[in-house]
């Protein structure tokens, strides 16, 4: 396996996916996804043009970029709701918020800590120090 599982750390780069793994990344709500995560989201777990937040094929949209921290905040109150309710799955995250939309770790990480403890989310080492 590529990270472990008794510490979650999503790996820097997600080339491929378990049936059961889920690519969580950092959207606009317009759901313009042309660079970074959300390009990869879009070429190879099923993301689709125009859908901003939520599931979509092994795929999972966070809006980030031209949102507010609050606004922010309540989209991964969503995907935490999500997550708890999909516990089958194992949800990968890139650093959502911390590319385009320009946040950093100290703002972001935190907002996961409560998805992290279900304990099938996986978080990037940056996000880390922040959930555990």
């Amino acid at each position: 396996n590529y990270f472990t599982d008794d510490e979650r750390i999503a790996p820097n780069v997600i080339q491929s996916l378990a049936s059961n793994e889920v690519f969580v990344f950092g959207s606009n709500p317009e759901g313009i996804h042309n660079g970074g995560s959300a390009y990869v989201a879009l070429q190879k777990f099923g993301a689709q043009m125009g859908i901003g937040e939520g599931i979509q094929g092994q795929s999972y949209a966070i809006p980030t970029t031209g949102c507010s921290f609050n606004e922010v905040k309540k989209a991964i109150d969503r995907f935490t709701e999500y997550a708890a309710l999909h516990p089958q799955k194992k949800f990968i995250l890139t650093a959502i918020g911390c590319g385009n939309a320009g946040y950093t770790p100290d703002k972001i990480a935190p907002l996961f800590k409560q998805a992290y403890e279900f304990g099938n989310v996986y978080v990037p080492i940056t996000f880390y120090s922040y959930v555990r």
